[in-house]
């Protein structure tokens, strides 16, 4: 999804994380994969205290530049994706935050963006790029490594622009969740098609369509907009990233058998419909996963 090159970009509430010491134990938030990609793919445990070095080219782009200097208008989201990130946010939280107030009546409280590198601290315990992105309830915050997005391609999918943003309003969804309380349905010992944690992974799906269906009506402080329409090949790349991380791909790509009631996030076909229901859809009030029958 292409930004507009005039739309001025707001950095607060985005940080670049730093390596530090691990808080509490395993990761406790949620993720768009989570630690079983990592275990499917490599047969190991990731080592979460493991160290870490950014790639070089990396490491340059952040030498001498801090993110306000370096992600100021659209264009700069066009051709970078730590600033397509603070893009992203910028453009999801003027969606929500007008969603909260008309269609909700709650009070949409942002959350933080940490982009960092290798591994990160946070409030659900060590959190790492092996793992994927994710959103920790217990900081109101996503954590995301922007080299998560180079395994798109490797799980089957396109490494787009569009594919990367749904999976930044993924993990947003996962935020509104907490903030309207369909968190609090979670039990976090199910699994299964119809458990409460693939219902949870499904409806952050339609929720992050939710966003993809208004995201060109959302406006920056000067009131231009931040995004152009989606063209339908940036739709296919990101309904192809949510089939990808489907359960039963994710088994597939291992060389496993999927077993459906081992499900936590849902199928490849589950994924893409229920993303596909938000942006036809685009409301919250489309993406009740809890009250049907089979999700």
């Amino acid at each position: 999804m292409t930004f507009n090159d005039n739309a001025q970009l707001d950095t607060s509430g985005v940080t670049r994380g730093r390596r530090g010491a691990a808080v509490g134990g395993g990761l406790g938030g949620f993720g768009l994969i989570g630690v079983i990609l990592y275990v499917l793919i490599t047969g190991q445990l990731p080592d979460l205290g493991q160290a870490y070095e950014a790639p070089a080219n990396q490491q340059e782009q952040h030498q001498g530049q801090s993110l306000e200097e370096q992600c100021r208008t659209g264009a700069d989201a066009n051709s970078n994706v730590e600033c397509r990130m603070v893009a992203g946010k910028n453009s999801i939280d003027a969606f929500w935050n007008a969603q909260t107030r008309s269609e909700l009546g709650i009070r949409y409280q942002p959350a933080s963006l940490n982009l960092f590198s290798g591994r990160v601290s946070t409030a659900c315990g060590a959190g790492s790029s092996q793992t994927g992105p994710f959103y920790c309830p217990g900081d109101q915050s996503i954590y995301i490594d922007v080299s998560f997005f180079d395994q798109l391609n490797r799980l089957g999918a396109d490494n787009a622009p569009l594919a990367q943003l749904y999976i930044l309003a993924h993990e947003y969804g996962h935020h509104m969740q907490l903030l309207t309380g369909d968190l609090n349905k979670i039990d976090h010992r199910s699994s299964g098609e119809s458990s409460s944690m693939v219902r949870s992974e499904l409806q952050a799906d339609c929720l992050a369509g939710a966003w993809i269906h208004n995201a060109a009506s959302t406006k920056d402080a000067n009131g231009n907009a931040f995004m152009k329409q989606p063209t339908e090949a940036e739709l296919r790349a990101a309904m192809d990233a949510a089939q990808a991380v489907g359960d039963d791909r994710i088994y597939e790509n291992a060389g496993l058998e999927a077993n459906p009631d081992n499900f936590s996030h849902g199928s490849a076909e589950k994924r893409m419909e229920w993303l596909l229901r938000g942006i036809k859809g685009g409301t919250y009030q489309t993406c009740d996963t809890w009250s049907v029958a089979k999700p």
